[in-house]
């Protein structure tokens, strides 16, 4: 059984692929570790991010939604739960600080998604 498969979480997800950048101190190598994602879906206080190099289960982690001008939020998180599968590594995320302003993000960005599809549709 995977961790994810463990059902631990609260509240609404939201498929949104948003583009992330995680970094820690990987005590266990001794170095820090910067790794760019993608959310697969995100939380009242969480992300569930798909990572090519995954922190281990407990760690405290920065967790940054990205741009191309730069970082669009930034936040600590804890890393709550990892599913290994090579072909999709991902790890659950939840937030410790910025609560708020991650809820109000979410709502706009679900906001502009909706408004995206409502437009192909249109096209």
């Amino acid at each position: 059984m995977s961790d994810l498969s463990r059902e631990r979480r609260i509240g609404t997800r939201y498929p949104l692929n948003l583009p992330v950048r995680v970094e820690w101190d990987d005590e266990t190598v001794g170095r820090h570790v910067l790794v760019e994602g993608e959310t697969q879906n995100v939380g009242p206080d969480s992300a569930l991010v798909h990572l090519r190099q995954l922190p281990q289960v407990g760690s405290r982690v920065r967790l940054a939604v990205i741009e191309q001008k730069g970082p669009r939020f930034e936040a600590l998180a804890e890393v709550l739960r990892l599913e290994r599968d090579p072909a999709q590594p991902l790890a659950a995320l939840r937030l410790l600080s910025s609560e708020k302003e991650w809820r109000t993000l979410i709502a706009k960005w679900m906001e502009q998604q909706r408004q995206r599809s409502a437009e192909e549709e249109t096209d």
